[in-house]
């Protein structure tokens, strides 16, 4: 069972950006996104009309990106799509569901900081895990794996609705592939995520086959498909 309090699920976005995350937000009446180079994802109210999608107008500015993420509401008919990308929602089940001690995750598992942040800027640019700006690492806690003093692959926390953390840029350098590396980080963020009693949920593309057998296997479960949408607000008249 996903309990009760999975519905804050439903708008991952919008949840994080009105609690954990309000220090990284910026607003103008009831739109809401993140402070620049932290993350391009915006959020609405459920149900808006005109009045809200003007608000994410005026926050965002005519003719700029909106990253609504998996709003399930459409932006009005002259706002210009940038993107569909079909995924899943997935979660891991609840508290009684084991997780890796950090033990487990091994030695080479480091805690990324300020100083990494150009050396993760150039893996995520080679890897492309999804969304990665130079301040995304403030979302929370990094992790990382190195070899021979170069990061080779990192993961990390994005989304925090209320009772959950969600696990992201999730990425490994080719030449360290198949080496487990993506299982282990997963696995140490997991563990952090319920030693402070939350649980751990995340989203992946359902193009992307081998990540969605290895968060399987590592116990998530798909909650629910989502579809990614982008649009751009519109231009000035």
């Amino acid at each position: 069972m996903e309990g009760s309090n999975a519905v804050v699920l439903d708008d991952p976005v919008g949840a994080s950006l009105r609690g954990h995350h309000a220090h990284l937000a910026r607003g103008y009446g009831r739109a809401v996104t993140y402070l620049p180079e932290v993350s391009t994802f915006c959020a609405v109210p459920a149900r808006p009309g005109p009045a809200e999608w003007a608000d994410l107008t005026q926050l965002l500015g005519p003719g700029e990106f909106a990253d609504m993420f998996d709003c399930p509401s459409i932006p009005p008919s002259h706002w210009e799509p940038v993107f569909v990308l079909e995924g899943r929602q997935m979660i891991r089940p609840g508290a009684d569901s084991p997780v890796p001690s950090p033990a487990e995750a091994g030695t080479d598992v480091v805690e990324l900081g300020p100083n990494d942040v150009p050396e993760m800027l150039d893996l995520a640019g080679r890897t492309r895990p999804g969304p990665f700006w130079a301040r995304t690492p403030e979302l929370g806690t990094y992790l990382g794996i190195r070899d021979n003093g170069t990061l080779v692959a990192m993961a990390g926390e994005r989304l925090r609705p209320p009772g959950w953390t969600e696990i992201s840029a999730v990425c490994t350098a080719p030449e360290a592939r198949g080496r487990g590396c993506a299982a282990r980080l997963v696995g140490a963020l997991a563990a952090r995520i319920v030693a402070r009693h939350e649980r751990p949920f995340l989203h992946v593309a359902d193009s992307n086959t081998a990540a969605v057998a290895l968060y399987e296997r590592l116990g998530f479960e798909t909650r629910k498909p989502v579809t990614f949408r982008g649009f751009r607000t519109p231009a000035d008249s």
